[in-house]
């Protein structure tokens, strides 16, 4: 009777310990899921913000790329002008026109000596 008694003494220790694990798992399992919905609504905000960025990026790119565009065209005109005017001086014996975008490091007119004398460093 002793034995039985202790036994089931055991066996109800036993219970309330297993149930208290058990609670105790789920609450880890609550808190893991109430972290992970957090963690998914910082992602969300984290995705959304980024994608704004992303679009704003795009629209300024289009604008460059646009404006570029333009200004490629105005150059390509120009060029087209200058060349134009070149050829109808050529034809009436005057000076060439030389193009500085085309060749920039090539001046319109000669460059004058640079003279210097020895005392300058003194």
């Amino acid at each position: 009777m002793e034995e039985e008694l202790l036994l089931d003494l055991r066996k109800r220790k036993r219970m309330l310990s297993n149930r208290e694990s058990a609670r105790r798992s789920r609450m880890r399992k609550q808190q893991h899921s109430e972290n992970l919905v957090s963690q998914a609504a910082q992602l969300r905000e984290a995705n959304r913000r980024i994608s704004a960025q992303v679009k704003m990026i795009a629209e300024r790119c289009g604008r460059v790329e646009a404006e570029n565009r333009v200004i490629r065209t105005e150059a390509m005109e120009l060029a087209e002008r200058l060349g134009s005017v070149s050829s109808l001086l050529r034809l009436m014996g005057a000076v060439e026109i030389s193009d500085p975008i085309l060749n920039p490091w090539q001046l319109p007119f000669p460059a004058p000596p640079i003279t210097a004398s020895a005392d300058v460093f003194q």
